[in-house]
Formats: structure tokens, C-alpha cells, sequence
């Protein structure tokens, strides 16, 4: 056969030596039909061999019939007979290297012969194969006439194949291309990228590698070049591998997201949310994602840093500026972010219930564009935000990073975020019985900025409704019946519009309703939680406000029990708290209106808990008044635990915060009424340790005759006090005895209740 190639080659010059075309052709004619397309192996060979002969002899003029050479050929590439593809590889191989720069107009079909060769099981093919495969690299990039708009369709759709032989050929490809600088592989990285990202997660680690490779040099061109890119395009790709089962896919993506996001800026804006379903849950990973977690805190902060002031100021029913074949900002709001390329290969895997790429994404703002404005679509955010808080198999630093970025926002967007708040308001109520402090504390700083926010400021004034009638209906909910005259004029006053407090706005009073329900219905949160919640708001919002609402709410609280509980919780916080100091000085003395309005409001409510009521009047340095209530305990019911409660008061009056009470002790003539309800409380307690302590220390009080004295007595240096003389303690102590007949009736019906229950178990 060697002799037959050397006689068409002969033959062929000959024509060419003519100018004989038609004759030329006939012979390639021949050589295709009635040989390389023959049903007999051995023709099908001699085909092979005689059109390579052919293109041998045509030379530099086999460009004019590469069509009609390379067709049979490549017919041959699929011949079940290995030796056949073979010698099909070699005579391409020789058509090839003859025709040179000529073959790149056929190049897609040369790419989709070799694609295929590239995974064939016979080694003899695949080295054959892989001469002709660098011979064709070599042409492209030699040459400058490359159609990468052509190619970049066929490359598409070759780069998802699962084969890894034709997998490696795919990336050493695109290795090429990358090299060659007259190729601009980056304008068409949004085709290719998806399956980049899948290769990448192929069993051989040499694919891995060369896939890393290839992908990293895309984000070293990107970063040179980032006018360039098109961020916008992949955003969502990239979402979707940040999600990957697969740790280098993971870390890869995220490593890009990290880059797009510091290089594309706010360009990557409309596309928070289903960032942020990618990255949240990456913030909880453990030592063994150690690299992930750092890329995707990152990520984050970045992410976090965009949302500006201005995004309030936007209006999200107005397109944010006009772009040629670019969408208008509320066709990008009516349509979460994903990919818009409508490829249908695009992976589905690593989403979670949340799919906020589902749907369609708004195209790509270019870079180049000066002062581009993004409309942040907030009620994506806050849906993945309310989403991941939500979901109680979340870890501790996600739900801390879902509170710190929805503290953000309230902070830079507080007018569009107050939209959100009815329906995030019960979420972040419940996140209060988290198990983590830090949770706990994020969820009451962003509690804390939404009830004393100037942008949630209602008509309504200090706080809502005192009726809750524009609470949300639901579990969260603390009935408050009507005020029904209960208070007066001055206490109502003072809730409402006190000087000496900032004006909270209507969220406050709603939030101290709810979270006293939170705590009527879960005791154990208020045993093991209360107090370290109330300190904290203490310290992020007004304490006088604090403890004003929640007096004013507890007035009205129809569990007697619940409301003395909570009364002796306050009044613990109220005496011990480092936080309440400033809080102390001012009802220490009462010289302002506001003081004494806060002690009236106090003092109703703290009526609940007769005890701390006495501790209320010790704090305000109202003995005398003391020395009346403690009168009034001969009527009633003195249980074990209202004993316990006058042991810890005793206590109490030895801590450092009595001390003034102690060294008043020594001016017996001017403090009788002190020592009277000291000795009153001595004379309640059974001789305990509380006895024994409280005697010493009366033991101790100079001249005990000096004791005596009448209700003519000059009034005590701490009584003068002129400006609280409009403070009616008769109608105080009128409402003390009310409250605790409540009490007394409340317990009884308790009791009545628990036999009648002892008599059904008997029965």
C-alpha cells in the first residue's frame, strides 16, 4: 500500500503541476467513497493512507480541500476496528501538519473528533491521538486568525462530560487558550465556568490539579483585569458551588466570591442574598473547614461593608438608572438573583430549602460605568436572614453573624427596614431563650436599636397602645387589660413623656410587653436568664424607661404570681446591679418630679411582693412609710416564702448598697422610723441566722432610750423633703392593702382548685 501512496501522490502533483482541480478532486472522490468509506477494513485503510498521499502532494494548496479530506476521516474515528481509528489519527495527523493555519476553519469538528478519541480504551489510538492533539495546539497558537466565538458553544458543551480522559483533554485545552495572548478567554469565563467548578471535583487528583491550575490563572486575569469582567454573570455561580458538598470545590468558590466582592463591589449587591445563603452556614463550620470558614468571614464583612445610608434613601419602585439592554431596578427586585445564561446543565446540587437562585438575575452592570447605582433588595436579605435564624440546627456563629447583620441594616437602612420588623419581631423574641450568651446579647443589641430607632417612631408616642391592641396577635402576646383608672395623672406622666429619658418609639412598649410574656410562659428563662436580659437592655437603652413600662405593664397583669415573681426579679436587679447605680442615686433622694413619678410607678407595681416593697421604701429612704407597710404584714398571710423573701432582705440591708441605711442607723434622733422597721422586720422572723444578724446589728444602735418619740417629732435631715410632699402615701398605702387582697383571694382560689384536683386523683 506503500507503493499505491506513492502513486496517488504522483498522480496528485501532476494535477496540481495542471491546475487540474476537477481532477483532483475526483480522486479524493474516489479514495473517500469507494475507499475510506468502504465496507471492507482493508479499503477502508488504503482510503486512510491514499487521502493523506493526497494532501501530501497538494501541499500549501490542500487548503482549497480540507473539507472533502478531513470528513472521511474523521468518519473513520468511530470504526469499531482500533487499527482503523488509528490509522485515521495518522492520516488527520499528516492532513494536518501539511495544511497547518488552513485547518483552524475547521477546527470545531477536528476538536469533537480528538474530544472523542481522547477517552478511546485502545492505547495505541490515545497516544495517536494526543500527536495530533498538540500538533492542533501548536497551530492555535501560532496563529492569530482563532474563532473563539465559534469554538466557545462546542467547548460548553464538551466541558460537562463526566469521562476523565475527555475531561483532561477539555482542560488542557482551555490551558491553551488561557496562554495565548491574542485569545481572550475571560470575556466568555461566564460559559465555561459552571463546568470548570465540576471538573474540579472529578476522583483523579491529576484532573483536580489541572483544573486548579486553569481556574487559578482565570482569577490572576481577573484580578488584573477586573474592568473587564463580567462579576455579574458568574455571582450566581459561584453561590451555587459555595455550597458544594465537595471542600476544594467549596474553598475555591468561596475564594472567588471573596475576590468578586472586593474587586466588583456593590456591582455584587443584588446578589446578597443568595451570597448569604452560601456563606452563613460556612461561619459555623469546625477546625476541619477551618480554610472555608476564614474565606467565608471574609466574604461576609465584605459583603456586610456595601450597605450604605443611600440604600435607604432609594426607592425601590424606580429603576436606579437607565442602561442600554439592562433591566430596570424593579424588574431586579421582582426577580431574586440567579443565573441568567438559561443554561440547563447548571448543577443543582448544594441547595437548601431556601433556593434563592431559583429564579431569574439581573444582568451585569460593567464595571467601567461610573457611579452605578445598585438597589439593595432588602426583602431577599431579610427572608435568608430570617430563614437561617429560624432554623434551630443552625450553629452559634451563623445566628450571632444573621443578628450582627441585621443590626446593620436597622443601622444603615433603619426607614426600609422597619418594613420587615412586624415579621421579624417574634423570631428575635424567641432567639432570647437561645443557649448561648453572645446569641443572647447580639439579640438584644439589635432589640434594643429597633425599639429606640428614631425611624420606628409612630404617631401613637412612648410606646403603642397600653391596651397591646397593636401587638401582633399570637403566642408572644402579653394581655393588658384596661388601665381602669389605676393610674394617676403623675405616673402616666412620667411613663409618657419624662425629661430626664430619651423618647423611645412605639417598638419599646411592644417589646417590654412581649418580653414580659416570654417570660410569664417560659419561667425557666426568666429563673435562669431574666436577670442577665434586663441588665443588658439596662445598659443598651434606658433604665429609668425599662423599669417604668415594665412597672406600668406588670400594674395591669392579671397572673398575680407571675407578676410577684417578676416584681421580686426587678427589684433584686433594681438593688444589686452595677448597671442600675445611676438608677439607685435618683431614687435615693426623689428630688426631681421625675424621680418621685418613677418611685409612684415603681411602687404599684412592686405592691405585688410586699417585701420588696419595704425594699423599695429602704432604697428611697422612706422609713417612715416603711415602718406603716410593715404594720400592715400582721394581716397577712405569712408563708414560707415570704420569710425566705424577709431573710434575703436582711441580708441585703448588710450589702454595701445599704450602707447610707447603716450609718443612718446613728442618728437614732432624727431615723426613728428606720429603727422602728428594722425592728419590725426582727420581730416577723423566727430566730434564724437572718434573726441573729439583723439583732446584732440593732444591738449596735447608740442610746436605745432615744428610741421613743412621738409624731411631733422634728423631721430627720433625710425626711426634708420639700418637693415630695405632693407624694399621697395614705393612697399608697390604700393601694398596697388592695393589691394584696387580690393576692390573698388569688391564693385561695389556688388552693380551692389544687383540692378539688387532690379529691378527683382520691376518686
Amino acid at each position: 500500500k506503500s507503493v499505491a501512496a506513492l502513486e496517488i501522490e504522483k498522480l496528485v502533483r501532476e494535477f496540481v503541476a495542471q491546475n487540474n482541480t476537477s481532477q483532483i478532486k475526483h480522486v479524493i472522490q474516489i479514495l473517500s467513497q469507494e475507499f475510506a468509506l468502504s465496507q471492507h477494513p482493508h479499503s477502508r485503510k488504503g482510503g486512510l493512507i491514499g487521502l493523506a498521499a493526497c494532501s501530501i502532494a497538494l501541499g500549501k494548496d490542500s487548503g482549497l480541500y480540507l473539507k472533502e479530506l478531513i470528513e472521511p476521516v474523521l468518519t473513520c474515528f468511530n470504526d469499531a476496528d482500533s487499527r482503523l481509528r488509528y490509522y485515521a489519527c495518522e492520516a488527520l495527523y499528516n492532513i494536518v501538519k501539511v495544511a497547518r493555519g488552513s485547518v483552524l476553519p475547521h477546527f470545531n469538528v477536528l476538536f469533537d473528533g480528538l474530544s472523542k478519541l481522547a477517552a478511546d480504551p485502545d492505547p495505541n489510538v490515545k497516544s495517536g491521538s494526543e500527536l495530533l492533539d498538540r500538533l492542533l495546539k501548536d497551530i492555535v497558537t501560532e496563529s492569530n486568525q482563532f474563532d473563539l466565538v465559534g469554538f466557545i458553544p462546542l467547548l460548553r458543551e464538551r466541558i460537562y462530560s463526566n469521562n476523565q480522559y475527555a475531561r483532561q483533554f477539555i482542560i488542557s485545552w482551555i490551558l491553551v487558550l488561557e496562554s495565548v495572548p491574542d485569545i481572550n478567554l475571560l470575556d466568555y469565563l461566564p460559559e465555561i465556568l459552571d463546568g470548570l467548578f465540576q471538573i474540579l471535583g472529578d476522583n483523579s487528583k491529576e484532573i483536580r490539579k489541572m483544573c486548579e491550575v486553569a481556574l487559578g490563572e482565570f482569577l490572576k486575569e481577573i484580578k488584573k483585569n477586573p474592568s473587564s469582567v463580567k462579576f455579574a454573570e458568574m455571582a450566581n455561580i459561584l453561590v451555587i458551588h459555595c455550597q458544594a458538598a465537595d471542600d476544594l470545590i467549596q474553598l475555591t468558590a468561596m475564594c472567588w466570591m471573596r475576590e468578586f466582592i472586593q474587586l466588583a463591589g456593590r456591582v455584587m449587591l443584588p446578589y446578597s442574598s443568595g451570597i448569604l445563603t452560601a456563606v452563613l452556614p460556612c461561619l459555623s463550620y469546625d477546625d476541619r473547614k477551618k480554610n472555608i470558614k476564614e474565606v467565608a468571614n471574609v466574604c461576609n464583612q465584605s459583603l456586610m461593608k456595601l450597605v450604605i445610608p443611600e440604600d435607604d434613601e432609594m426607592d425601590e419602585a424606580k429603576p436606579s438608572m437607565t442602561i442600554p439592554a439592562e433591566p430596570t431596578s424593579e424588574e431586579s427586585l421582582s426577580k431574586p438573583e440567579t443565573v441568567t445564561t438559561g443554561e440547563s446543565q447548571l448543577p443543582h446540587h448544594g441547595r437548601n430549602e431556601l433556593d434563592v437562585t431559583a429564579l431569574n438575575q439581573p444582568l451585569f452592570f460593567p464595571c467601567s460605568c461610573e457611579r452605578i447605582q445598585v438597589t439593595l433588595n432588602l426583602d431577599g436579605i431579610v427572608q435568608v436572614l430570617d430563614y437561617h435564624l429560624s432554623d434551630t440546627s443552625i450553629g452559634m456563629m451563623t445566628r450571632i453573624a444573621v443578628l450582627k447583620w441585621l443590626y446593620h441594616l436597622y443601622i444603615k437602612t433603619p426607614r426600609k427596614m422597619f418594613r420587615h420588623t412586624d415579621s421579624l419581631f417574634p423570631i428575635l423574641l424567641r432567639t432570647l431563650s437561645d443557649e448561648s450568651d453572645e446569641v443572647i446579647l447580639k439579640d438584644l443589641e439589635l432589640l434594643a436599636e429597633i425599639a429606640s430607632s428614631p425611624a420606628g417612631q409612630t404617631e401613637e408616642g412612648h410606646g403603642g397602645p397600653s391596651d397591646g391592641s397593636e401587638v401582633r396577635p399570637g403566642p408572644v402576646e402579653l394581655h393588658v387589660p384596661a388601665r381602669a383608672g389605676q393610674l394617676n395623672s403623675s405616673s402616666t406622666k412620667g411613663l409618657e413623656c419624662s425629661p430626664s429619658t430619651p423618647t423611645m418609639n412605639s417598638y419599646f412598649y411592644k417589646f417590654m410587653i412581649n418580653l414580659l410574656k416570654r417570660f410569664s410562659s417560659e419561667r425557666k428563662l426568666l429563673e435562669t436568664r431574666g436577670a442577665f436580659i434586663i441588665r443588658q437592655l439596662c445598659l443598651l437603652l434606658n433604665a429609668e424607661n425599662i423599669f417604668h413600662s415594665m412597672a406600668d405593664i406588670l400594674l395591669r397583669e392579671e397572673d398575680l404570681k407571675f407578676a410577684s415573681t417578676m416584681v421580686h426579679t426587678l427589684n433584686t436587679i433594681l438593688l444589686t446591679s452595677s448597671e442600675l447605680f445611676q438608677l439607685r442615686n435618683q431614687l435615693k433622694d426623689l428630688k426631681t418630679p421625675e424621680s418621685r413619678n418613677l418611685f409612684c410607678c415603681l411602687y404599684r407595681s412592686w405592691c405585688h411582693n410586699p417585701v420588696t416593697t419595704v425594699s423599695l421604701c429602704f432604697l428611697t429612704q422612706n422609713y417612715k412609710h416603711a415602718y406603716d407597710l410593715i404594720q400592715k404584714f400582721g394581716d397577712l398571710e405569712v408563708t414560707v416564702d415570704f420569710l425566705t423573701e424577709v431573710d434575703k432582705l436582711v441580708q441585703l440591708i448588710e450589702c454595701p448598697i445599704f450602707t447610707y441605711l447603716r450609718l443612718q442607723l446613728l442618728d437614732v434622733k432624727n431615723n426613728p422610723y428606720l429603727i422602728k422597721a428594722l425592728y419590725g422586720l426582727l420581730m416577723l422572723l423566727p430566730q434564724s441566722s437572718a434573726f441573729q444578724l439583723l439583732s446584732h446589728r440593732l444591738q449596735c444602735v447608740p442610746n436605745p432610750e432615744l428610741m421613743q418619740t412621738t409624731d411631733n417629732t422634728k423631721p430627720s435631715t433625710t425626711l426634708k423633703r420639700t418637693a415630695a410632699s405632693n407624694i399621697d402615701y395614705t393612697e399608697l398605702l390604700q393601694h398596697f392593702e388592695k393589691v394584696q387582697n387580690k393576692h390573698l383571694e388569688a391564693r385561695h382560689q389556688r388552693a380551692g382548685r389544687a383540692e378539688q384536683l387532690d379529691r378527683r386523683v382520691v376518686l
